[in-house]
């Protein structure tokens, strides 16, 4: 979902401070550098981001994130073994890993390490794993200032809050403590990230009731990256269906994926089966939708083809 993937390292390469705080809980370090993340394999390996840091008792270390919307294929605990001991190899620094789930449905299996024992052979790899929908979103709220609050519509709302209304509450909190300077571009993170849990009507509409809407599409980088690719797309209606499109797309992709990833789950199947392909030619999301609600409760995958070649 390179959308939500190039936003989410945009941020976390635009405050790297802020999220290295939030992934170690501690305030005593200085970021030093964020490492160009190309590892040189017999395959190119990109990892989300690198962060070079003195902690505050001198030593230096590594930090790296990776940002993940769906369940990996193949499974993190190798890949993060991978990114791990290339890491290693290459700077010969402590190395701190952080795999952070943006949706709530991704990441429910992961062990957060990898292991093997085999032969004699025991091999650990650990790293961290941040489920976002487990987190407290109030208290990134209340926290103030960061390039985490982008991500705070993601969390776990208050209790008695509903979906629409923690969604008002992160915008409103975001205008509210974030500089001038920032401002617009946070929200226009904002808008984009939500996309993955949110309709597109409403977080437009939210952002309308508050007057942000024109400001996010004029100003914001991520604004203008979602419209650049629905301009590749030949969506030349204008920067304010330009957006508008841009999220729509982005949440048609996550649905799109999220069925792919249950029928690949439940039943094996593989992106090179035609259901694969019968399912990306559908543009109605709320269609979907009612797919990815089906891919969960049918009990075999011909009882699922049955289901879609009934719409058709």
């Amino acid at each position: 979902m390179a959308e939500f993937d190039t936003i989410a390292k945009h941020l976390i390469h635009t405050y790297p401070a802020d999220f290295v705080r939030f992934a170690l809980q501690r305030d005593d370090l200085e970021v030093l550098d964020i490492i160009d993340t190309e590892q040189p394999t017999v395959e190119t390996h990109r990892t989300d981001s690198l962060i070079r840091v003195r902690l505050g008792d001198g030593e230096e270390a590594l930090v790296h994130h990776e940002f993940q919307t769906t369940d990996s294929s193949p499974p993190m605990p190798r890949r993060m073994a991978g990114y791990v001991g290339r890491g290693i190899e290459q700077y010969g620094l402590p190395f701190c890993s952080i795999v952070l789930y943006l949706r709530p449905a991704a990441g429910r299996s992961d062990p957060g390490h990898y292991l093997q024992e085999r032969h004699g052979f025991r091999i650990l790899v650990q790293y961290q794993v941040i489920r976002l929908s487990e987190l407290e979103g109030q208290r990134m709220l209340d926290e103030g200032p960061s390039g985490l609050l982008p991500f705070a519509p993601l969390m776990q709302r208050p209790a008695g809050l509903d979906a629409e209304a923690w969604l008002r509450r992160c915008v409103q909190a975001t205008e509210a403590v974030v500089a001038e300077a920032v401002k617009i571009d946070l929200l226009g993170g904002l808008a984009i990230l939500s996309g993955l849990e949110y309709g597109s009507a409403t977080i437009r509409s939210i952002l309308s009731e508050e007057g942000l809407m024109d400001a996010i599409m004029r100003e914001s980088s991520f604004a203008q990256y979602i419209i650049e690719q629905g301009m590749e797309q030949g969506m030349e209606q204008g920067m304010e269906q330009g957006i508008e499109q841009g999220i729509e797309q982005g949440e048609r992709k996550s649905t799109l994926e999220a069925i792919v990833e249950v029928l690949e789950i439940r039943f094996g199947l593989s992106t090179a089966h035609p259901l694969a392909d019968r399912i990306a030619a559908i543009d109605d999301v709320p269609r979907l939708k009612q797919l990815h609600r089906a891919a969960i409760q049918m009990p075999t995958l011909e009882a699922f083809r049955r289901l879609l070649d009934a719409d058709e």
